[in-house]
């Protein structure tokens, strides 16, 4: 079979994917979204929902759920589903706080990607040389985490001041800074409570204060990540191991370094944002600190449709969701169900224009009952707050799903040799 022949299926599936959104479409979505809730907050009073404040706080928290989605965008852009994210997180949320409490917090950052990374390895072994599922291999990835890393602290951190088996001792911390003027300027232009104008300001200015450099790093790996991927010839290659590796086992490439490469990558980008967690976000390593964050990386990576910018957009939307808890939370969340009420009115008149009435009516219905809802109460429950950012995993996955489309190969078994 001639390479031409291998590689004719791949060049082109017309209807498959859905539509991509131009930037110009994309721009005036996020415009209309911002209106939306200037409108919102005007009605029901909660300031808190676009303050300086809630804007940073979520920036912080959608970090790591980013990077864990950047971990995950590697590995299946090379046809490797990587379930393992949770688990990397945890070795590197592990590894990040015992180095960086004993020789410093960047040091630590350094031993969370390796931490990461080691994960990484086993779940590429396990998946490319053996071709283990890679479902069960990330899940026992995960599983194995979680228990070295208990095992390990009863050693690392039992008897050290300020440690336990279940919390590291302190680390010391990489510092903030905010942009000078700017920061201040901003930050007063938001209390105004101004029409949109003071809801601009609380959202860039969220984005410029109390910032860590590890964030910087972080927040400039997406870009990077969509200049190697999609603007080098190591980035076409690797991506043509997740759509096609017979054909690209044709054309001379090695597949299986690749998929190594890649998941490895990954498991550094996932011990990255493990050891955000620990150094960054609460400067000491807990039990169960991840709580899940892995799993969400990985649904912003499904959100972003395997693109590193959506990819940003969906972490930054769940980080706002998980930042709710800590600042406000049941006035704001109150008031976020009158928008998304308003937003489902929106997508419902956009199915019936798509003349998809089924699905315009079920949408409207679900509109009516969030209207129900804010209406007939004042304040959500707290446990209404806590499930927020899972909630909107689920809705959002849900959604989105009819216009996702993933690499060919992504989670396909392949053999060397397998198409001669």
């Amino acid at each position: 079979m001639s390479t031409t022949t291998i590689a004719k299926p791949q060049a082109k599936q017309p209807g498959k994917g859905g539509r991509k959104l131009s930037l110009p479409v994309l721009l005036l979505i996020i415009a209309g979204v911002l209106v939306l809730t200037s409108i919102v907050r005007l009605i029901t009073g909660a300031d808190g929902i676009t303050s300086t404040g809630q804007m940073s706080t979520a920036l912080r928290l959608a970090v790591p759920i980013g990077l864990a989605g950047l971990g995950g965008l590697w590995a299946e852009r090379a046809g490797v589903v990587n379930i393992g994210l949770e688990g990397m997180m945890i070795l590197g949320t592990w590894f990040g706080a015992w180095a960086g409490y004993q020789w410093g917090p960047w040091t630590g950052v350094v031993f969370g990607i390796i931490g990461g990374a080691l994960g990484a390895v086993l779940h590429a072994v396990a998946t490319v040389t053996f071709n283990v599922n890679h479902i069960v291999s990330g899940v026992a990835v995960n599983i194995l985490a979680l228990g070295t890393t208990r095992y390990l602290s009863k050693f690392a951190f039992e008897g050290v001041e300020q440690g336990s088996s279940k919390q590291s001792p302190p680390i010391d911390s990489l510092g903030t800074f905010d942009i000078p003027g700017l920061s201040g300027w901003l930050d007063t232009l938001n209390e105004k409570h101004w029409f949109l104008i003071s809801d601009i300001a609380g959202l860039v200015g969220g984005l410029i204060t109390d910032l860590s450099p590890l964030t910087v790093v972080a927040v400039a790996l997406v870009p990077a990540t969509w200049w190697v991927l999609w603007r080098t010839a190591f980035g076409l290659r690797l991506r043509s191991c997740g759509e096609n590796p017979v054909a690209a086992e044709s054309l001379g490439v090695n597949v299986y370094k690749y998929k190594y490469i890649a998941v490895i990558i990954s498991g550094g980008f996932a011990g990255l944002g493990g050891a955000f967690l620990s150094i960054v976000a609460s400067n000491v390593y807990l039990d169960g600190q991840t709580a899940g964050r892995g799993y969400i990386g990985l649904a912003a990576m499904i959100f972003g449709n395997w693109m590193p910018g959506g990819l940003a957009l969906g972490a930054g939307l769940f980080g706002y969701t998980d930042s709710l808890n800590l600042r406000g939370g049941t006035t704001n969340v109150h008031a976020l169900i009158l928008l998304l009420a308003i937003v489902l009115v929106f997508g419902a008149a956009y199915l019936a224009w798509k003349k998809k009435y089924v699905p315009a009516v079920v949408t409207a219905l679900i509109s009516a009952l969030m209207f129900v809802w804010y209406l007939g109460t004042d304040e959500v429950p707290r446990q209404v707050v806590t499930a927020a950012p899972y909630v909107v995993t689920l809705l959002v996955l849900s959604l989105s799903a009819q216009s996702l489309r993933m690499p060919k190969a992504d989670g396909m078994p392949y053999r060397k040799g397998q198409g001669k």
